[in-house]
């Protein structure tokens, strides 16, 4: 199935224009995953053989997630998690809506496999993600819900508009991923500092402990750190007890052709893959174990999968890999992993 997507169904969707795919593919299964005839079929087509695992008390059916940025509305979760997923991380949810940055904002550099996006959390707001997600759970899979920083948002505020996002979306979540790495938002990424981080997360933290529920952090790092902001992020995780996500998408265009290089925004794919290992092995090695380790960039197949989950990462995500490589890219992955016996870390 994967290389009929590859040979015909991508060769159409490339041409048309990136974003217009993207909002018409989420469209589509919106629809579909109304009709239950449709989701047994998307299900029986994508089943693979469970690897179940426990991450930060979690129950996941396989190591293999979503990344955030793919479901920016959480309407589409029922469709999505019949792909063979583990768990899905849906968002970036803002408290208010907005409507990003001006387009064109994404970007596909089909050579070398890459997307650059700016999209700028463009989303419809907390409030109709929960309204969304009311609708649609409870799902066979865990939902992480990734929460953003409005951009008119000074970052004084920044810890009350995350913590004001988090109240509305903490019924629905299994887990919260604190996304401050997205370069698309002026300054979002000076929220690595030590300081500055605690300020935003120990809220978030402290809100947790008060429900019925205590629920699992993780912070999705930047790919592009000093290793000083790197220590001070994975000393913050082990002091509060919350989870990394290493990495998002790179300002670096070190690893595409010159043409890219007055492009603006996050680059993902293949190139950002040598990058996001660097800074998964480094974390790795900060953290030592102590708490559960997310990784994420450039996973496009089986071998690439296999490489974080050994370089120490608990879980994957992907996401460029689901455009270049199709819907059944979980599934073969799946197989892959299991081919080569892979078998989970003792659960954190």
């Amino acid at each position: 199935m994967g290389f009929l997507y590859r040979k015909f169904i991508r060769q159409l969707l490339f041409n048309l224009n990136p974003e217009l795919v993207h909002d018409a593919v989420i469209k589509t299964a919106r629809a579909a995953q109304r009709v239950e005839f449709v989701n047994s079929l998307v299900r029986l087509m994508a089943r693979a053989k469970d690897i179940p695992l426990v991450v930060a008390g979690i129950r996941f059916r396989n190591p293999v997630g979503l990344a955030a940025g793919f479901d920016k509305n959480c309407e589409a979760a029922r469709f999505l998690a019949g792909l063979g997923f583990g768990f899905l991380e849906l968002g970036t949810v803002t408290l208010r809506p907005q409507p990003g940055n001006p387009k064109p904002r994404l970007f596909r550099l089909r050579e070398d496999h890459a997307i650059i996006n700016r999209m700028g959390f463009n989303n419809a707001g907390a409030w109709e993600a929960a309204k969304s997600l009311e609708r649609l759970l409870p799902l066979p899979v865990p939902v992480g819900i990734s929460l953003g920083k409005n951009a008119d948002c000074s970052m004084d505020e920044a810890p009350k508009n995350y913590l004001e996002t988090l109240k509305v979306m903490y019924g629905y979540g299994d887990y919260f991923a604190v996304n401050i790495s997205s370069p698309n938002t002026l300054q979002l990424r000076s929220l690595h500092g030590g300081a500055k981080l605690k300020r935003l997360v120990e809220p978030m933290l402290d809100f947790a402990s008060g429900q019925k529920k205590r629920k699992p952090f993780f912070v999705k790092i930047a790919p592009d750190l000093e290793d000083g902001d790197l220590e001070a992020a994975a000393a913050l995780a082990v002091e509060l007890g919350f989870g990394l996500i290493a990495t998002n998408t790179t300002v670096s265009r070190a690893a595409v052709p010159a043409y890219w290089q007055t492009y603006e925004g996050g680059l993902s794919g293949k190139p950002l893959r040598e990058l996001s290992n660097s800074i998964l092995a480094k974390t790795a090695g900060l953290v030592k174990g102590r708490v559960p380790l997310m990784g994420s960039g450039g996973i496009s197949d089986g071998p690439t999968a296999l490489e974080k989950l050994k370089l120490g990462a608990d879980l994957v995500q992907i996401y460029s890999g689901l455009v270049y490589e199709g819907p059944f890219l979980v599934k073969e992955i799946l197989e892959y992993l299991d081919r080569h016996h892979w078998h989970p870390h003792p659960s954190h």
